[in-house]
């Protein structure tokens, strides 16, 4: 009897710390990951194609782009700033590689590079007159959102589309990893982040700080391991049973997203400049008294912000083999900024995690495809987007002013 109540309060312990570890931490994205699993609920029941490996695969490649120009955004939010020209600028960007590689003949790697390399010109032009003119990013960008599609009318000429079909430029978005390297590449991204989670927990234990119970880094864990294993499965299923062909393997726009996402959030987490960002996002002057060299990382950040958005530019094109007028505009713009702050990403500075791009880009992009196979019409699409966005922000503002007024009453 006595080891059933020792197991019992030993049980209720866990739960406790459990519930307790999440009262004292941000929240942010379980709000999200619950979302999701309600939006794809939602559109199971009302069609059943929704959660076939061949839809979820197909909603995957679509969001990359958007989510690659996000992860930018998340960076430029978290310093308090704001980048409305990322459209305008990812669309001139692949605009640049296509007429180098089609019309001027230059090598496809070349062509790519040099898109990059402007968007990350046009950010350091951005980034320095925010922090050395202190116009405010609002206006700056703005200019640079009707100024950047102005030269992507003038680069593309009479043109108006130029077709891809070079195959190393199409093959970004458009290639695919072998099965058996995928799950390769799936266990050791598992076994890295279980190693830098309890290696983490480990440097803390030793510097005497305070730590979540072994049962939270289980299920840390555990939460990481289902998702990028069941998302490997599905993306290893045939996707074109009844061809002669079989399709299957990760898509390499994927690959590249979630590299990007992995890469940054490391940058983020793990470096002095990835601190400093977070730094200046919580009080710029205390950072700048601390010794931050604030004027230089804002300049950095925006100039991260433009190259990944000339990154998702190219992505979009590789997907579409194409570059047209259109290019970077529609809703790119605002599906990028939105995908961060749905995510996660507060609007008001220092809080989010560059994670955020993909929670957040899985929301949107899994509305618009839920909704396009229920041929719902566009305007309830940016309807509904927009009744998400504004939840999500408002939560982000509820949090904050919470979480102020709960430091003033100590």
């Amino acid at each position: 009897m006595g080891t059933l109540s020792d197991s019992t309060n030993a049980s209720d312990d866990t739960v406790g710390e459990i519930r307790r570890a999440l009262g004292q931490r941000d929240l942010g994205s379980f709000p999200v990951l619950l979302g999701l699993i309600l939006i794809a609920a939602i559109f199971q029941v009302a069609n059943p194609h929704f959660l076939t490996p061949l839809n979820l695969t197909n909603l995957m490649v679509q969001i990359s782009a958007v989510g690659t120009i996000a992860v930018g955004i998340v960076l430029v939010l978290l310093i308090g700033e704001i980048d409305l020209s990322v459209g305008a600028v990812s669309g001139l960007c692949a605009a640049i590689m296509a007429v180098l590689s089609v019309k001027l003949g230059v090598p496809a790697p070349i062509a790519i590079g040099a898109g990059v390399l402007v968007g990350a010109a046009i950010g350091l032009l951005q980034g320095a007159w925010v922090a050395k003119l202190h116009v405010p990013s609002f206006v700056v960008t703005l200019a640079g959102l009707l100024g950047w599609q102005g030269v992507l009318l003038y680069v593309l000429g009479d043109t108006g589309t130029i077709n891809l079909a070079d195959p190393l430029i199409t093959g970004i978005a458009n290639a695919r990893l072998p099965v058996a390297i995928g799950w390769l590449a799936g266990v050791l991204a598992v076994g890295a982040y279980s190693f830098s989670v309890l290696r983490e927990r480990h440097q803390r234990i030793q510097a005497g700080l305070a730590i979540d119970s072994f049962a939270i880094a289980a299920v840390r864990i555990g939460m990481v391991a289902i998702g990028v294993l069941v998302a490997i499965g599905i993306m290893s299923v045939d996707r074109n049973p009844s061809g002669d062909v079989p399709i299957r393997g990760i898509p390499s726009a994927v690959l590249f997203f979630i590299g990007c996402i992995v890469v940054f959030d490391l940058i983020a987490r793990r470096t002095r400049f990835g601190r400093s960002i977070y730094a200046i996002g919580g009080n710029a002057e205390a950072a700048r008294r601390a010794g931050i060299a604030v004027d230089r990382v804002r300049v950095a950040v925006f100039v991260l912000c433009s190259a990944l958005a000339a990154c998702g530019g190219i992505l979009a094109s590789s997907r579409l083999f194409a570059v047209n007028q259109s290019s970077g505009g529609g809703d790119i713009l605002l599906n990028a900024i939105a995908a961060a702050v749905i995510g996660g990403t507060s609007l008001f500075g220092g809080r989010g995690r560059v994670w955020s791009a993909l929670l957040g880009a899985l929301v949107i992009g899994s509305i618009a495809n839920g909704m396009d196979l229920l041929a719902f019409p566009s305007s309830i699409k940016f309807m509904v987007t927009g009744a998400v966005l504004l939840v999500a922000v408002t939560i982000d503002a509820y949090t904050r002013s919470h979480h102020e007024l709960a430091l003033a009453g100590r």
